[in-house]
C-alpha cells in the first residue's frame, strides 16, 4: 500500500467552495487560502446564532504508546463512514504544532485512507493561526516589560511577573531564561522562560472564546503579574488586549478543509492535552454542530487527559452536551500496556493483551462516569489475530458495551461502517445523561483530588503548603469556581510515564499551579511534565527534506 503522504498527494481534492456548499455555506462567506482550504467569515458565523445543534460525538483513546492508537485516523474514518450511511457529518480536529512535527511524532492529519488534506499544509504553517497566537502572546510579554521600563504606573513587582513567552518549537534551552541583560537600556534583569505555543493561555482563550468580544474580554482577564501588595495586574491594565485581539481576529475564524472522501473537516486550535486542555475550538465545534446533523471531534491523548478535559472544561464552559463517545484501542498498544516490547508487537501474545486490557477498562469506566454512552473502536492492524480481537470484544461485554473492528486505515469509510451504525444508534438513543465530574462550587484542591482519585485512581495528592495557600488565595479572589486543567504525563494514569496498564494506589505530586484567569481554569503541573518539551536524541526534523522534485519528504 502507498505511504500516507503518497495517498494524500494522489487525492482527488475538490475546490473548497464545493466542500462549503455541502454544508450550505455560500462561496462568498468563505475566506480562501488557496483552492483547498478556507476560513469561515465572521458574518457567516454570526448568522448561525439560533440554529439547532446536531449530535456531538467524542473520539478518545487508551493511554498512548509508541505502537500507535490511531485516534485521529479513527475520527476521520468514522466521519467519512457516517457520511457514507447518509448522515450529514462534519469532523472537528485540532491543528498540528510544529514542535512535535519536527520533534517526536511527525504530522497529525490521520493516516492511510482516513486522512484530512492538504496534509502538508496542515502540518506546517496552515493558515497562520499558531503564528498569530505566538505573536499575540509575545506582544503582551513585550508590553509588560515595556510598562515596567517606562515608569511602571501599575507598580508591578518585577519579581512577580507571571507572564512567560512562547514559541511553537521544542526547545528545552528556553525553559528558564534571564531577560534584560546588557545594561540599563535593555530594561530590568529578570527571570523568565518559554512555553510551547500550544500551552499558551492565549491558545486556550482562542479555543474557548465564543466570539471576538468574548475573546477580548478573556484576553483582558489574563493576569500578567502582581504588585508588592500581591494584588493582580491584568492584561487590560497594560492596555494590550485590543492589539492582541487585532492580531487574533482572523485566527478566530475556523478553518475548513476536507477528508480524502471530500467530506467537510474543521481544523482549528491546537492545545496539547498533557499540558493544556486538548480540544479544538468552541467556535469550530459550535459552527459544525449548527451546519451538520453529526459532529465527530477528538480530544488529545488518552481519556484520562483529553476526554476528562473535554467534559470538565470545554463542555462545561461552552454548554455542550455530548451524545456518544468512542474509545479507540489497538491490539498492539494493548499488548504494550500489558508488558510487551515494541519489537514483539507483530507476534501473537494473548497473555500480554489480556494484561493490557485493564488500561482499556479504566478508560471505559472513566468515560461512563460522565454519563456518556460509549463504544470501543478497535483500530485494526494486519498483524492482529482473530483470538486477540475476540479477547477484546469479550472483555468489554463486562462493561455492557461493544468493541467493533474498524479497517478505515486500509479501506476508508467502508472499513468503519459498522462503527458508524453503532455510533449513530448511540447518539440518537437519547440515553446520554452528561454531567461534569465535579461541581463549580467545590474547593480547588478537592477538584484536583477528585480527578486524581476518580480518574487516575490515585490514593493521594501531594501538595506543599505554598501550593495549598496559593489555591486558597485564588479562591478568596473569586476564582474558586474555575475547573482544573491537569498537566501530567500522557503515558500513564500515574505521573510515572513508565508505569503502564492501570495502576492504582499511587500518589500525584503537584509541582506548580498556574492561574489562567482569561481561559477560565487553573493549571496543575504534576510530576516532571514540562510545558516546554525538548527534542529527542534523533528528532523527526533529521528526516524532513525536499526531494529532487521539490516535494516534502519525512514530514509524515
Amino acid at each position: 500500500m502507498p505511504t500516507d503522504i503518497e495517498i494524500a498527494r494522489a487525492a482527488s481534492v475538490l475546490p473548497i467552495s464545493e466542500i462549503g456548499a455541502k454544508l450550505g455555506i455560500p462561496a462568498e462567506e468563505l475566506v480562501p487560502f488557496g483552492h483547498d482550504k478556507a476560513k469561515l467569515s465572521t458574518t457567516f458565523l454570526n448568522s448561525l446564532n439560533g440554529r439547532k445543534h446536531g449530535r456531538l460525538i467524542l473520539v478518545t483513546a487508551i493511554s498512548p504508546t509508541s505502537a500507535g492508537e490511531g485516534k485521529t485516523t479513527t475520527t476521520v474514518g468514522l466521519g467519512d463512514a457516517l457520511n457514507a450511511i447518509g448522515k450529514k457529518t462534519s469532523i472537528c480536529i485540532r491543528e498540528a504544532s510544529l514542535g512535535p512535527c519536527f520533534g517526536m511524532k511527525g504530522g497529525a492529519a490521520g493516516g492511510g485512507l482516513a486522512q484530512v488534506v492538504p496534509m502538508e499544509d496542515m502540518n506546517l504553517h496552515f493558515t497562520g493561526d499558531f503564528h498569530a497566537i505566538t505573536s499575540a502572546h509575545n506582544l503582551l510579554s513585550a508590553m509588560v516589560d515595556n510598562h515596567i521600563y517606562w515608569d511602571n504606573e501599575q507598580e508591578i513587582d518585577n519579581r512577580r511577573v507571571e507572564w512567560r513567552r512562547v514559541v511553537d518549537m521544542n526547545d528545552r534551552s528556553l525553559r528558564h531564561i534571564a531577560t534584560g541583560l546588557g545594561g540599563v537600556a535593555n530594561g530590568f534583569v529578570a527571570e523568565s522562560g518559554y512555553d510551547i505555543t500550544v500551552a499558551s493561555e492565549v491558545m486556550a482563550i482562542l479555543c474557548l472564546a465564543d466570539d471576538l468580544e468574548d475573546l477580548q474580554r478573556r484576553l483582558g482577564d489574563i493576569i500578567v503579574g502582581y504588585r508588592r501588595d500581591k494584588s493582580p495586574v491584568f492584561c487590560r491594565d497594560i492596555g494590550a488586549d485590543g492589539a492582541m485581539t487585532v492580531l487574533l481576529k482572523q485566527a478566530m475564524q475556523p478553518n475548513l478543509v476536507q477528508t480524502l472522501e471530500n467530506n467537510p473537516a474543521f481544523v482549528h486550535g491546537g492545545p496539547f492535552a498533557n499540558i493544556a486542555h486538548g480540544c479544538n475550538s468552541v467556535v469550530a465545534t459550535k459552527a459544525a454542530l449548527k451546519l451538520s446533523d453529526y459532529v465527530v471531534t477528538e480530544a488529545g491523548f488518552g481519556a484520562d487527559l483529553g476526554a476528562e478535559k473535554f467534559f470538565n472544561i470545554k463542555c462545561r464552559k461552552a454548554g455542550l452536551t455530548p451524545d456518544a463517545a468512542v474509545v479507540v484501542a489497538t491490539v498492539r498498544a494493548l499488548k504494550m500496556n500489558g508488558g510487551a516490547t515494541k519489537h514483539e508487537l507483530d507476534q501473537p501474545n494473548l497473555e500480554a493483551l489480556k494484561a493490557g486490557l485493564k488500561n482499556l477498562g479504566r478508560h471505559i469506566e472513566n468515560v461512563k462516569q460522565f454519563g456518556v454512552p460509549v463504544v470501543v473502536g478497535i483500530n485494526h492492524f494486519a498483524s492482529d489475530t482473530d483470538a486477540e480481537i475476540e479477547a477484546i470484544q469479550t472483555y468489554v461485554t463486562k462493561f455492557g458495551i461493544e468493541a467493533i473492528v474498524c479497517r478505515h486505515w486500509a479501506e476508508g469509510s467502508k472499513g468503519a461502517l459498522d462503527l458508524a451504525h453503532k455510533v449513530a444508534k448511540l447518539a440518537n438513543g437519547g440515553n446520554a445523561q452528561f454531567a461534569p465530574l465535579y461541581p463549580n462550587k467545590m474547593p480547588l484542591f478537592e477538584k484536583i483530588e477528585t480527578i486524581a482519585k476518580r480518574v487516575y485512581r490515585a490514593n493521594e495528592v501531594i501538595a506543599d503548603k505554598k501550593i495549598r495557600n496559593q489555591l486558597a488565595s485564588w479562591e478568596e479572589q473569586g476564582y474558586g469556581d474555575l475547573p482544573i486543567c491537569m498537566a501530567k504525563t500522557q503515558y500513564s494514569f500515574s505521573t510515572d510515564p513508565d508505569w503502564r496498564g492501570a495502576p492504582t494506589g499511587h500518589s500525584v505530586p503537584i509541582r506548580e499551579v498556574r492561574l489562567s484567569a482569561g481561559a477560565g481554569f487553573v493549571v496543575v503541573i504534576c510530576g516532571e511534565i514540562m510545558t516546554m518539551p525538548g527534542l529527542p536524541r534523533k528528532p523527526a526534523a533529521l528526516s524532513i527534506h525536499l526531494n529532487n522534485n521539490g516535494d516534502i519528504e519525512g514530514l509524515f
